[in-house]
């Protein structure tokens, strides 16, 4: 094998490394289940689910107001605090994905 083909296979591998890598994006979707709860469910672009990764309602100060971590079924569920807040999705360094509570559903 010559130096130029094992460069190209390099370069080949490396592409299809990265592209695997893209096509695992994290999501999280968080709505009002009634006036005094709000459900966020987590998960992956590729279809799997996010249980244990750290969900976690952080108010506009920064403290942590609710630590959590989903279930099981990729939910948690918390009681709206009454400060202001956003969620902080965190599966690690490139998967965080911050929700402000602006952007919750309402019911």
């Amino acid at each position: 094998m010559t130096l130029r083909h094992l460069r190209n296979l390099v370069l080949a591998l490396c592409a299809g490394f990265s592209t695997s890598a893209l096509a695992h994006n994290p999501m999280c979707e968080c709505k009002a289940v009634d006036a005094e709860q709000i459900e966020c469910t987590g998960g992956f672009s590729d279809g799997s689910g996010a249980p244990g990764v750290t969900l976690d309602v952080i108010g506009y100060d920064e403290t942590i107001l609710v630590p959590g971590k989903l279930g099981a079924d990729s939910k948690m569920t918390f009681k709206k605090p009454a400060a202001e807040f956003y969620v902080l999705f965190d599966a690690g360094p490139g998967h965080v994905v911050e929700i402000d509570q602006a952007d919750i559903q309402t019911p």
